[in-house]
């Protein structure tokens, strides 16, 4: 995991060439690395699709999966960490903590993984260790202990030559005519005794810190063993109390035989960590199961993919047990069985069949019709649900639709089917132009789905422009009260509901709270109220855009022993929100993006200008070697076309990034103009 451009699929494509898996190393520029198969991500230079594939190392069989480093392809992240139990975070040298890098730190963070960290890049200009492993510390609040450090010499000792082992305390040299293919391992030269022996002492004392065996050798001064370190590392690091630091070179092949030997030595196997926590199908009890091949079967589908050739494959995650091909298995959340036509252990897009998987296995199944990301799959008579995997909410969108009537019958079988592969991107249709909108995590998510509709669906359709997704909130609480009453001949309607609306802090979520008390609505109408009021967001309040950070607490009602139903309190508890709604002063929230633009330091003025133009607001300003840093908050609205005119200021030699920040208030000069646009009608 990593920024976009720090190294992850190059380092890959080494992992995979020296443990045999491969038997030429593919380039990312050259557009023969074996991780990046689509042709979109040939053509781009850049990872879209996470793909997984599996190698042996020192008798050790290691899973990988290769993530995109684009902030428009978050998901692919986030569901690979949902499912690994280590993660290797590569960053490049001479930018060293990017923005990108916060965000899948921070996704690591949230599900506990274990890490190792790479520096690659050493052999660039300014490329700078300690720096880089300061921003992690700073940046990432981690605890970086690194376990290389990097060799370098030449006229500003700036030409990287090998790294120092600072648990053997040994110097490893690379060949210079062999690419790093070969080294010499030497001992460490005068100039870096002195700091390889101080970092080997702030090593010892990490490691200490994290296993108590080990301090107690560190306070007692015992001799310190190698192994007694390795062990103290791999027990810090499975703990999530430190991250041992490796440098290197991916592309000058240089560091990484030795990354393998960390991935093997500090990261855990399925059998290190706790047993993975379940609920039982009612939601009542905990359940846990342990990472062995006798307890029941139970995996998690991590993410679904639509192959030409075989059908809907649906990448697995084992946790317990064991699955053979035309067992039958239960989708928890679905309710349903279905037997597993085959197996396939995934390497990219190539395929091995296999007959069995395990327990720790990744593999892709084919025959679970309509699974989809984040279910728990079990054998059928041992049910549970594995915590599922939440996904960011799409912030932009256009309108689609096909040019011919063939095209037409074709573009919501091939919507379907990449909305399925892609938790992020939503497909709606317009009430009002009754057009069909596609929505995604950012403009190049959107430009390549289409270009895959194009493509591989041979489909012909007309884009619109790039549309904000906007949502609504109130400001202020309000109450709405609705009857809704129908009589006709027989049976009427009768449904009467009170609602009390609060704003939440922060514009984010949705509660409801039943304070109903000694029987005014039965119990059987509560759920209809909640599902009426969830309608009624939907819709929104000022221009039709859902609601988000409210409170609902249903405080009172009545009910028609004959005329009741469903039906009519979903009704009333529709209107009683629109009623408390439109009296809560409710705005519109736009999407905030962080963004952040490394340029040279005479372009900054223009820049700066160009920012503030665009209603952002500068939050912070760094200096790096020969460029200046600007991170800034703007809202997406403002940020179409910006990469067209970044170049333009900086006679193309700035570039920047762009992730989803939060929602937040659109000034009401704006939201009027929003309001009248969306509904042809002036805004209050």
């Amino acid at each position: 995991m990593a920024h976009i451009d720090a190294g992850k699929t190059t380092t890959t494509e080494r992992i995979l060439y020296y443990t045999g898996r491969t038997h030429k190393m593919g380039e990312v520029h050259e557009g023969t690395a074996v991780m990046d198969w689509m042709a979109q991500e040939q053509e781009r230079g850049i990872t879209i699709t996470s793909a997984a594939t599996t190698c042996y190392w020192r008798d050790f069989r290691v899973n990988i999966i290769d993530t995109p480093g684009h902030v428009d392809f978050t998901a692919e992240v986030e569901r690979s960490l949902r499912v690994l139990d280590g993660a290797i975070a590569v960053f490049d040298a001479v930018a060293g903590v990017e923005p990108q890098s916060e965000t899948v730190w921070r996704q690591a963070d949230k599900y506990r993984v274990p890490r190792l960290a790479f520096v690659n890049k050493m052999d660039r200009t300014g490329a700078d260790f300690d720096r880089t492993v300061k921003m992690m510390r700073e940046r990432l609040a981690a605890n970086p202990v690194p376990v290389q450090l990097p060799l370098t010499e030449g006229d500003n000792n700036d030409e990287f030559v090998g790294i120092i082992d600072l648990l053997d305390m040994k110097a490893v040299r690379y060949l210079a005519e062999t690419l790093g293919a070969k080294f010499v391992i030497e001992e460490i030269p005068d100039a870096y005794k002195e700091i390889a022996e101080e970092a080997h002492r702030h090593l010892v004392e990490a490691a200490a810190e994290a296993h108590d065996g080990l301090m107690e050798k560190y306070l007692e001064d015992t001799e310190i063993t190698k192994d007694d370190l390795k062990e103290a590392l791999r027990a810090g690091t499975i703990a999530v109390k430190l991250v041992p630091v490796l440098c290197g070179s991916a592309f000058k092949n240089k560091g990484v035989q030795r990354l393998l030997d960390a991935i093997i030595d500090y990261l855990p196997s399925p059998i290190d960590l706790p047993p993975i926590l379940g609920t039982s199908t009612d939601g009542e009890k905990k359940i846990t199961r342990n990472p062995n091949d006798e307890e029941p079967f139970c995996g998690l589908i991590f993410k679904v993919m639509n192959d030409p050739f075989v059908g809907q494959l649906s990448f697995l995650r084992v946790y317990s047990g064991s699955v053979k091909t035309g067992q039958t298995v239960l989708n928890a959340n679905r309710g349903k069985t279905a037997k597993v036509g085959r197996l396939l252990r995934m390497h990219a897009n190539k395929r091995e069949e296999i007959q069995q998987i395990f327990s720790g296995d990744i593999a892709a199944a084919v025959g679970l019709k309509h699974a989809g990301t984040g279910e728990t799959i079990t054998a059928p008579n041992a049910p549970l649900f594995l915590e599922s995997i939440v996904f960011p909410e799409p912030v932009i969108s256009v309108a689609i639709e096909p040019k011919t009537k063939a095209d037409s019958d074709k573009l919501s079988i091939a919507l379907n089917k990449l909305s399925s592969e892609d938790p992020t991107f939503h497909i709606s249709v317009d009430e009002g132009s009754g057009q069909t909108i596609i929505s995604g995590m950012g403009e190049l998510h959107l430009e390549i789905l289409i270009d895959r509709l194009l493509r591989e669906f041979n489909l012909g359709a007309n884009i619109g422009k790039p549309q904000v997704t906007f949502h609504e909130t109130i400001t202020r609480p309000a109450i709405g009260e609705a009857k809704y009453v129908r009589q006709t001949g027989g049976r009427g309607q009768y449904g009467h509901v009170k609602l009390e609306l609060e704003p939440v802090p922060g514009h984010k979520g949705f509660t409801f709270i039943n304070k109903i008390v000694g029987g005014a609505i039965p119990k059987e109408f509560i759920s209809s109220c909640q599902k009426g009021v969830k309608e009624a967001m939907s819709g929104g309040a000022l221009a039709g855009y859902e609601m988000d950070g409210i409170k609902v607490s249903l405080v009172d009602g009545s009910y028609h022993e004959v005329d009741s139903s469903e039906l009519s309190f979903k009704v009333a508890a529709s209107m009683a929100f629109k009623e408390a709604a439109a009296k809560a002063n409710p705005v519109l929230l736009e999407p905030l993006m962080q963004i952040e633009v490394v340029l040279p330091e005479e372009y900054l003025g223009d820049i700066i200008g160009d920012i503030n133009a665009r209603r952002g607001k500068i939050t912070q300003m760094d200096h790096r070697i020969g460029a200046q840093i600007i991170r800034a908050q703007v809202p997406l609205a403002e940020m179409f076309g910006y990469a067209t005119d970044m170049r333009s200021l900086t006679q193309g030699r700035a570039n920047y990034t762009m992730q989803f920040d939060s929602f937040v208030e659109v000034p009401k000069n704006i939201q009027q103009e929003i309001i009248a646009r969306v509904t042809g009608r002036d805004a209050v």
